[in-house]
């Protein structure tokens, strides 16, 4: 039997939130990244068609989530908040039952501030409220942001939401965004589904692996039901290369990073579609372990980040990573990733089997690219 070094990560890690969600990372789409404040009911809607009709829906991607700039003002007297009449003309019910009927989950934003990062009112001081609302109007998921706030910490302004959400019949996946400042993944596991690790990412190579360097050491915090986030994915949005995208994509499946697609998916590429549908890598971030990858190399620009899997048979999946300008011949030695003797090789963004290794597994990869592989013991597979 083969003993793997990951298993002692999730062991340390707090007691997850008790509201039995997030038992994977949340997959789906997210319009900020592509659309930011310009946002309105027509786009969510065909939006909500195209996660069923591209496939990406039956991919894993089910929640359809709203960002910030949904909301205009609170009522004066009830003290409810109130849905932008001209971006949602339908009111939030409605739309929450057409993405509903097509089979999706539905997601909002707020606020532990007094407005939110665009102006719109927060929910400090609002928190049982706006909870309430969000739970009559049937919603599965926050993002609640940190912009505006009275100077308090995190600590103190995130609480009250997640107790106010708990309050509710309805159970509301709860994902902090305080860009990782006072270090949520020490502490938030037992108040959130999953807490930002950084500030926003952008469109572009070096905004991605800067917010990568920041995930090198939090393996330990992550498991079921409780995720670091280094925020949504960039994939299609055209500020990188396809093999630059693929390499982004590949390796917030390892880290087991929500999977938020950020793009516009009613007009997306062909490429763009393939690495957002690829199975093998997917399966990777949904595994029922849930082991975040660990950074177990780095020479100068190369490096290996690796986790154990347990499904479509046990094994250990590594990410061969070349952040340089030119092809790197990248090692992976096997007691690195706590395995020994002959191992299966299988290409998971190609999906082909690359033969057999031992002791240690090499190959070329190509500039600013990525390699997927999953290690498999030969006498396992028998």
């Amino acid at each position: 039997m083969q003993k793997y070094f990951f298993i002692c990560v999730i062991l340390i890690t707090l007691n997850a939130l008790d509201n039995g969600l997030g038992r994977k990372p949340p997959m789906g789409w997210n319009p900020w990244n592509k659309y930011g404040c310009n946002i309105n009911e027509e786009i969510v809607r065909q939006t909500a068609d195209a996660l069923v009709s591209t496939g990406l829906a039956a991919a894993g991607y089910i929640y359809l989530n709203l960002d910030d700039c949904w909301q205009s003002d609170r009522d004066p007297v009830t003290k409810r908040i109130i849905v932008d009449p001209i971006r949602f003309p339908s009111g939030m019910p409605s739309l929450v039952q057409y993405v509903h009927s097509k089979g999706l989950k539905f997601g909002l934003y707020s606020d532990a501030g007094m407005q939110t990062c665009e102006g719109k009112p927060g929910s400090l001081g609002y928190e049982d409220i706006d909870a309430q609302t969000y739970a009559e109007w049937d919603i599965d998921y926050l993002k609640y942001d940190n912009c505006h706030t009275d100077g308090t910490s995190p600590k103190v302004r995130y609480p009250p939401m997640s107790a106010a959400l708990m309050k509710q019949s309805k159970k509301i996946y709860f994902s902090m965004c305080e860009w990782g400042l006072e270090k949520p993944w020490l502490w938030a596991p037992p108040i959130a589904n999953s807490w930002r690790t950084t500030g926003d990412i952008s469109d572009h190579w070096y905004s991605f692996i800067a917010i990568l360097e920041e995930q090198a050491h939090l393996a330990q915090y992550a498991g079921p039901g409780q995720w670091n986030d280094p925020d949504m994915l960039e994939v299609g949005n055209g500020g990188m290369k396809t093999h630059e995208y693929q390499a982004h994509f590949a390796l917030w499946a390892i880290l087991k990073a929500p999977l938020l697609i950020g793009c516009d998916i009613t007009n997306m590429s062909q490429e763009t579609k393939k690495i957002l549908m690829n199975p093998e890598v997917i399966a990777v971030n949904q595994d029922s372990l849930g082991i975040q990858a660990s950074r177990v190399k780095k020479v100068l620009t190369s490096e290996v980040w690796a986790a154990e899997v347990a499904d479509n048979g046990p094994g250990v999946v590594a990410v061969l990573f070349n952040q340089a300008s030119l092809t790197e011949s990248i090692t992976i030695e096997f007691d690195k990733l706590g395995i020994s003797g002959t191992q299966s090789v299988r290409d998971l963004i190609n999906q082909v089997e690359l033969g057999q290794a031992t002791t240690s597994y090499t190959c070329q990869v190509p500039a600013h690219s990525a390699v997927m592989v999953k290690f498999r013991d030969v006498h396992t597979d028998q």
